[in-house]
């Protein structure tokens, strides 16, 4: 009986030593694929990051949205905490008037797909 267990646990054992290389490996393919196949950030055309620049400052061009954007800031207020306090202030109650902008269309879809779950079950 104990070899028939031990039998088993080894069995189990190699079964999840393969499972573990082959996820392994699909990573490791999947992951080639799509680094060869994404541009580059160097070989992105200057439209392209043009495009993409008006598109994250849409909705408040004075905020900031990228990283860059937040060290420049930063490095702005340094040595003033009262401005970085006040700025700190300005852009998070944009940031909730944003957010409630947003939130009610987010709530009536996930409450339609809510219904459509229950009415499905």
């Amino acid at each position: 009986m104990s070899s028939t267990i031990s039998l088993t646990i080894i069995q189990i054992g190699d079964w999840f030593k393969q499972l573990q290389i082959r996820q392994f490996l699909s990573v490791v393919a999947i992951s080639f694929i799509l680094l060869n196949i994404t541009p580059a950030p160097d070989r992105a055309s200057k439209a392209t990051i043009d495009k993409l620049d008006r598109l994250v400052h849409q909705e408040n061009p004075d905020r900031p949205k990228t990283t860059k954007e937040w060290q420049q800031q930063a490095r702005a207020v340094q040595g003033k905490p009262g401005e970085r306090i006040e700025r700190i202030g300005e852009q998070s109650a944009d940031a909730v008037k944003e957010f409630g902008r947003m939130y009610p269309d987010v709530a009536k879809r996930s409450a339609n797909e809510l219904e459509k779950n229950v009415e499905n079950n």
